[in-house]
Order: C-alpha cells, then structure tokens, then sequence
C-alpha cells in the first residue's frame, strides 16, 4: 500500500473517539486544501518505524512511521512472539522495563507490560522513571531473557522511542533484531496484539513492581568504581549537576551523598522530570546551550566542574573551568581523555592495573586514546558506533583472557562496568567527579591535567559537525552524499595525500587487532598524510556516516600536530574541503 492508502485504513481502522482518529481526521481535511498537509501524511505513512538494533525512534503522533499505542503494540507483540519461539523458560526469565520522563513513556511502558503479561511472560516494572543504565545493569542482575526501555535519550521533546536490550545486557544486536523484526511485521496494527489489565497482572503476579533496594544495588555497583577516596580526594570541591529535567536527578544526587562529596550544586529548574524541556530546549548535553544554567549557578557558587546528563542518563557531558576563569564545554572525546588518563593512572598508581588490561573505543573516537593506553601497556580495542557493540566486545574480551577496564564513544559516552553494558551517565560522572577531586587535592584542575596530557601525548583536535537533513528527500539525500564519496573518492584533502580509505559497508577489521572483526556499516575512514617533518608520525583521519537514529549525516575530523594552534587550523581545512565536497551533492 502507498501512503494514501495505509492513511485511509488507518482513518477507517481507529475508533472514532481515539486522539490519533482526530488527529488524523483534522490532517486529512487539511490537506483537501493545503499541500503541506499532504506532505504531512506522506510522511507519516510513507514508511513503517522500522525496529533495528537502535529499537524504535520517532516523533510521538499517528501514521505507521510514529510513535505511538499502535506501533509501540505491535512491536511489542512482535518481542513476546520472539521471546515465546524460546521456550517456556525464557519466559519465565521475563522481561524487565524502565521509561525515562518524556510524553507517553509512562503510559507506553505500562502498555508494554500488559502485552507482555497477557502472552504469559514476566514481567519487571518501575514504580517510576529510572536511568538506562539501570535497566541494562538489572537485566543481568534479575536474569531476564530481555529488557525495553521507552526512551528517545537526547532526542527533542517531540520524539519517544524503544530500546530492546537482550540477555546479555547489551541493546540487541542486528541477528536478534533481524529475528524481532520478522515477528514483528506479522502483527495486524488492529487485530494481533493482545492485551491484558495492568493492574489485574500485578495481582496475578505477572507483573512485578521493583523495590527500592534494586536502586540500591546499582548505586553500590558504580561506587564500587571508585579509585582513590578518604583523604586522596579533596570532597569540598564544588560542582554543579543537571539531570535536564530527567531521570538522572535522584540517582546522581544520591551518588555525589554516598560518595561524600559536601559542596555540591543542582540546578533547580532542571531537578524535576519535565518532557517538554522547557528550560533547555533540545536536551543534549552535547551541545553547549544546554550548559546555560549551569554556567550561571556555577558562577554563583565558584563551581570548578559542571556536569550534565541527558533525559534517560546515559550521556553524560562536562564543562570545566580554565586558567582565565571561564567555563568550557568538552567534547565526548576531551572527557575520554581525561577518563581514560584517571582510570589508567589511577589503577597504575593504586597496584592494580592489570597486565591483560582492555579498553574499547567505537571506530569514530578519538586516536589519541590508543596512544594513551599504549604507554600502560593496555590494549584498546574498535567497534562500531553503540554501546550494543562497544560492550557487545566484552565476551570477546573475556574468551581471550582480557580484563576490561572500560568503553567509550565521542557522543559522550562512557562504560565503567562491565556489569552495566550501556553507557552510563552516573557512574561516569562519579569518575570524573571524584577525579576533579583527586587532581585538586594535588593542586591541579582538570583543565591543568588536560593541557598536560594534550603536551604528553601531542596536540589533537576533535572536530564533530553533522548534517540535520529530515524528512524523505533529507534520507534520499543522505544517500547520495554517500554513494557520491564512496564512487568518487579523494585522493587529497586540503593538501594531504589519502593514504588509505576504510569502506566498513561490508565489515572490516581493527586496525590494531586483525582477530577482532568488524560487522558491516554504513560508514567509510579516509587517513591522510602530513607534511610537517617535526611530526614524527600521521595521526590525521575523518569519517563519514548517517545517524542511526536521528535524521543527520556525521562527520569525524581529527588531526595531530605540533601544537595545538595548528592542529585547530589543519582540521579547520580538512572539513572545509570535505563539506566543500559534500554541500556539493544535491
């Protein structure tokens, strides 16, 4: 069926007093006279929310290709038909689900439950919102065959979206969402879901609600992180936190109390859950506008650190305080760094770095961290971009008598525990919390030990921009952006000489780890070289790739250089010539 049509069964299909029947029914009438209506539907119906290893992601509303009782449904029974092709024992491990504070999460993860109940699988809920990472850490803790989170982590206020997490305690990987999505396209939108009273399956006992002490024991877990404290760490440094408004409020307050920190901060406005964002916008502590508030209460209270987490509080994402007084945002990889340097250095200097110690890092990350883990005699590992892949690593790990130390990505994005196989914005900001502390109690400031370690390991720069290109013709585009470089490849950038090009459309291998294979992507690495003699060795590279889960094409600029001026104007080149490349695809 086109557009139209699935429109018109979806109009002749919904009860008449169902919301999304009068928003459909208003769009349609619209469109009789106004193109943009029409538009509007195309887009709506064009195409199915399709489930992938990212799960679900959409704008919340009515069509096939949004977010709501009908897609969440269908999906959902698509998972317990899975789960049910395993067996009565998979059932009974069951299912344990979590929503962060955006529209409907509540109501869609209550939903969920009922489908799950109703098809006889167990099933664990949350009295209220909790972190992914928590899911992902009690997915493994209880046992369950599966986990589902009902969240669109960073995305605008319009959007929600669903994670599915498998045993393991990672996000689904592609051989398990191939499996769900083939039961999934079985289920009638209208007449396959079945469906159960919530209430009536906790009484019954198919639904569980989780106790507080299960908070707790995630709590213990990431304070069991720790590396130096007592009298190692200077805990009268002040900090400033924002959950921007989601679920990272109580967890992280309750960690920065545990851990024994007294001159902490929270911005106030941004305390309580609010899925309309109002007091950031777009909350994504990436971007340096979410970091308003927090620069002004850090000001009022001579904060040397800023920390931010994202509505589900997987990502996590700093500002810091330099030499002249003012406030700096770092990117995912500058937190790396500094993550990365604490954890190595702090093991080293407490006797217990390990000899068969491993990190990974995602295929878009930074280089300088393998040369950091090198000079400790720890490997670093690549994977594609995804917690689901980043710890997705760690069986590998562990099979070939390695010992994980920890996992990160440049959209800030950190993985401390090999118990929680997510990115995990608490415990990271436990880290580098307590490393502030550390480093103040030598006299140094983070942005002190940076400076160092840029002066240590040479001077980088990380440039990431992206594209945002939404809607059909956006997603088309997208595609011949890509299909353009990969048929028409540079053989010089800005002056520098390609010296090697990775397609990863059919899989590859780790530069540095032939034994470690790298499933297929849509993403290809181009390696330049550099002219300047007084380099002793290239480290210039740039990526391309479309989002998984958002409407943009992205971009990875890095470079190494003599200084850090240079290397600020070499990747300033390089992108202008690649962007120069890419605006040029229409």
């Amino acid at each position: 069926m086109n557009y139209k049509e699935k429109s018109a069964e979806w109009l002749a299909k919904l009860p008449k007093d169902d919301p999304l029947y009068i928003e459909l029914d208003e769009i349609v009438k619209k469109s009789e006279t106004d193109p943009n209506a029409e538009a509007d539907i195309e887009d709506r119906f064009y195409k199915e929310l399709s489930f992938g290893t990212a799960g679900l992601r959409g704008k919340i509303g009515v069509g096939t290709n949004r977010m709501n009782f009908y897609t969440v449904g269908r999906a959902t029974q698509g998972i317990a038909d899975y789960i049910k092709g395993f067996g009565q024992d998979a059932m009974d491990k069951g299912v344990v689900i979590a929503h962060d504070p955006r529209h409907f999460s509540k109501e869609f993860s209550k939903y969920t439950a009922s489908i799950l109940a109703a098809n006889g699988i167990k099933t664990y809920v949350f009295p209220d919102l909790r972190p992914t990472p928590e899911l992902a850490f009690l997915v493994r803790r209880l046992g369950t065959i599966s986990g589902i989170n009902i969240t669109a982590s960073h995305n605008p206020r319009e959007y929600n979206g669903y994670k599915a997490y498998w045993d393991d305690g990672c996000q689904v990987g592609q051989e398990i969402a191939d499996g769900m999505t083939e039961c999934i396209l079985k289920v009638d939108y209208f007449n396959g879901v079945k469906k159960t009273d919530f209430d009536e399956a906790v009484k019954s006992g198919l639904i569980t609600v989780l106790g507080p002490e299960y908070d707790r024991e995630y709590l213990d877990k990431i304070e069991s992180l720790s590396i130096h404290g007592g009298d190692e760490i200077d805990l009268s440094i002040p900090l400033v936190y924002t959950p921007l408004n989601g679920a990272g409020s109580i967890p992280f307050t309750q960690m920065l109390k545990d851990r024994g920190f007294t001159n902490w901060h929270i911005v106030e406005e941004q305390k309580d859950p609010d899925p309309d964002f109002t007091t950031v916008g777009y909350p994504n502590p990436e971007a340096p506008a979410a970091f308003k508030m927090s620069e002004e209460l850090g000001k009022k209270v001579g904060a040397e650190l800023l920390m931010a987490t994202d509505p589900d509080s997987d990502r996590f994402a700093i500002e810091i305080l330099t030499d002249s007084g003012e406030y700096v945002p770092l990117n995912g990889n500058q937190t790396g760094y500094l993550l990365v340097n604490y954890i190595l250095e702090g093991h080293k200097s407490a006797g217990t770095l390990p000899d068969n110690g491993a990190m990974v890092k995602s295929i878009v990350t930074s280089t300088m961290t393998t040369k950091m883990a090198e000079s400790y005699g720890v490997e670093m590992f690549e994977s594609l971009t995804g917690f689901k892949n980043i710890c997705g690593r760690i069986p590998f790990l562990e099979e070939n008598k390695f010992q994980y130390l920890f996992g990160y990505e440049e959209s800030v994005g950190y993985a401390a525990c090999i118990d929680i196989r997510d990115k995990d914005g608490i415990s990271a900001g436990m880290l580098v919390a307590e490393a502030a502390a550390y480093y103040r109690k030598q006299g140094k400031t983070l942005w002190q030990v940076l400076t160092q370690l840029y002066e240590k390991y040479g001077f980088y720069d990380e440039y990431e921009p992206n594209m945002v290109l939404e809607g059909i013709e956006g997603a088309e585009r997208i595609g011949r952006m890509m299909d353009y470089i990969r048929s028409n490849p540079p053989k010089e950038i800005a002056g520098r000489e390609v010296v090697n090009i990775i397609d990863y459309l059919n899989g590859s291998e780790d530069i540095e780890h032939p034994e470690n294979k790298i499933p297929g992507t849509n993403a290809l690495r181009y390696f330049l070289k550099e002219n300047d003699e007084n380099l002793k060795e290239s480290d210039t590279w740039f990526s391309i790739r479309p989002s998984g889960t958002e409407p943009k094409i992205k971009f990875y600029f890095y470079t190494k250089q003599t200084s850090r001026e240079k290397a600020l104007e070499a990747n300033k080149e390089i992108s202008k010539a690649v962007m120069d490349i890419i605006n040029a695809v229409e």
